[in-house]
């Protein structure tokens, strides 16, 4: 959900929904928070803990992209008794090999039946099967799983990745399908209930939400944002090696403004010849990759002061013009309120 911290997971879990937390750079914003440094795996559970302490169910996502803290970040969300973690920027293949999930449904993300298919037969190896999946299309906020020329094809609108997806989910084992990238409004909802999913994942609409733990500024960016705004950043690009859709006015990605090369957050690191984690292109090359770690931190208003921000937003960011308060956004989604005029909007 965009910048999600324990204040917005915690909300959405009290309305009725489930609440999710990002892990990325979780040990540096709680660092800020509580004035100590904490690791990895404390700033985890903590951060976990405080989401389900208000009731309701409450959960993170981890992304496989930020290797070098997975595990700790899956052994923590465990032990703090997630009710599930959801896992993709990347195929999450040995997730249930990490820590045995007691009560944590195992989650992965997807972006075809194929990709959950390989992932089944993985699992099944070790002894597991999702617990359900979580399935992406390419109007989706931040890292996407298709190819660039993928992005517009009509095979990969969501509706139509949901039956094969749906029919590999029943071969699999039959658990829920959770579809998610351009769900929007209520009507939206229903509409791929209808069509068979289990429930829907939302980002962007809780983003610029009272309780989202995104700057400011970033809000605003996103309230202004037209639908011309919101692209796919080509270059400079994430150095995770996926498709990334912005605003495209986002600080970091300006080209009149690069920061020079640097790694000094370290989260997307790859292993090299040694086995250390050294490896990030945006360390060498401003021009092509920006800063990943750096961008989406500063977003949150961690460094700001120091670093240009990244904003991430689903395709419908356009269609958001106010600020809301999370009950009243899930009293709208639930249909328990009439539809706002942006929802009307788009709906027609």
């Amino acid at each position: 959900m965009g910048v999600s911290l324990y204040p917005l997971a915690s909300a959405v879990a009290k309305e009725g929904g489930a609440g999710i937390i990002s892990s990325a750079c979780l040990d540096r914003l709680l660092s800020k928070r509580k004035n100590k440094k904490m690791n990895v795996y404390d700033a985890t559970y903590e951060e976990v803990s405080l989401a389900k302490s208000s009731g309701g169910f409450a959960g993170i996502n981890i992304m496989v992209a930020l290797i070098k803290n997975y595990n700790d970040s899956v052994r923590a969300a465990i032990d703090a008794g997630a009710d599930f973690i959801i896992s993709g920027a990347g195929l999450p293949l040995n997730l249930p090999s990490i820590q045995a999930p007691k009560d944590t449904a195992l989650i992965p993300i997807v972006s075809s039946a194929r990709a959950l298919e390989l992932i089944c037969k993985k699992w099944e190896r070790l002894g597991y099967r999702p617990d359900a999946v979580v399935l992406e299309g390419p109007l989706a906020g931040g890292h996407i799983g298709f190819k660039i020329d993928q992005i517009a094809l009509e095979e990969n609108h969501l509706e139509n990745l949901l039956p094969p997806v749906k029919e590999a989910a029943i071969k699999c084992g039959d658990f829920p399908v959770i579809v998610a990238g351009g769900v929007y409004t209520h009507g939206d909802i229903v509409r791929f209930l209808n069509m068979g999913a289990d429930g829907v994942q939302m980002g962007t609409r809780f983003l610029a939400t009272e309780e989202s733990s995104a700057s400011a500024e970033y809000k605003q960016a996103v309230i202004r944002a037209k639908d011309k705004d919101i692209g796919i950043a080509i270059k400079p690009a994430s150095p995770c090696g996926l498709p990334f859709r912005i605003i495209k006015q986002s600080p970091m990605v300006d080209p009149s403004e690069l920061r020079p090369p640097k790694c000094d957050k370290g989260y997307v690191l790859r292993k090299d010849s040694e086995d250390k984690f050294t490896i990030c292109p945006a360390k060498e090359d401003n021009e092509n990759f920006f800063c990943i770690c750096n961008g989406l931190l500063s977003s949150a208003g961690y460094n700001s002061d120091k670093e240009k921000p990244l904003y991430t937003v689903g395709t419908n960011a356009a269609l958001i013009d106010t600020i809301l308060s999370v009950k009243n956004l899930m009293d709208e989604l639930t249909g328990t309120i009439p539809v706002t005029e942006q929802e009307q909007v788009a709906q027609s």
